[in-house]
């Protein structure tokens, strides 16, 4: 074959190939090249295995969110069982609070709340740390000055101790109720306003300020990192 004639061949080989070699760089290489997000409380190294795109990963127990027990505004029943396989966002309030960082909270559950409107993997859920007085009756009402839809933004309500437990154990997010010198107050709380981002295996993934505009753009990016996530596990059959 003549000198010309191959390089000819060489050329039309090389931009042949090319486009190919791209799509496997961007499918293989690529692919869902984002920062994982990190898995907070106790973790164990378990003796067992996983396989990922053929290498064993030794498998690890991560904390998992358990015992939540309630109501909604609606007066349904809220347990973890409710947002089986949902990316989760916890935060607190009570609606005799009254203060601007409850209300600078409720105002950024409901930004996510109308941002995540149309996306059934992502639910909210906003605990009372004041139960005794935030009946389903008092959550109804408030629920709508937030235009809360239960089902996708749940404002829960429960027993006191069940609630306390869970937020303070089980999200690991400090909240308490000193009580006042007049029995009919009803005294002071003190609890950490945070957003926690919970997956669908129920382990937290983020805390979140929720009163810090840079922590709620955030928590907004991982939301996004969090649903890749998901979407690439389910497409891997993990």
């Amino acid at each position: 074959m003549k000198p010309a004639s191959m390089k000819k061949v060489l050329i039309l080989v090389t931009i042949l190939a090319v486009p190919g070699f791209l799509y496997y760089l961007l499918q293989e290489k690529g692919k869902n090249r984002y920062k994982p997000l990190p898995y907070f409380g106790p973790k164990v190294v378990a003796g067992t295995f996983h396989s990922v795109r053929g290498e064993k990963v030794r498998d690890t127990i991560y904390h998992e969110v358990k015992g939540l027990s309630g109501f909604n505004q609606k007066g349904d029943p809220v347990t973890l069982d409710k947002y089986q396989g949902r990316i989760l966002v916890f935060g607190l309030f009570y609606t005799r609070a009254n203060t601007h960082a409850v209300e600078l909270a409720n105002k950024a559950m409901r930004a996510f709340d109308v941002t995540y409107a149309r996306n059934q993997s992502v639910h909210f859920v906003s605990l009372s740390i004041d139960p005794e007085e935030d009946n389903p009756g008092v959550l109804r009402k408030y629920a709508d000055s937030l235009q809360a839809v239960a089902g996708k933004w749940d404002l829960v309500t429960g027993d006191s101790t069940s609630i306390f437990n869970f937020i303070n154990t089980q999200l690991r997010v400090d909240a308490h109720r000193m009580p006042g010198a007049d029995p009919a107050s009803p005294g002071k709380f003190t609890y950490s306003n945070l957003f926690v981002l919970v997956d669908p295996g129920h382990h937290i993934r983020g805390y979140y300020e929720a009163t810090s505009q840079e922590a709620l753009s955030k928590l907004d990016d991982e939301i996004k990192v969090l649903i890749a996530e998901v979407l690439r596990n389910t497409e891997d059959g993990r």
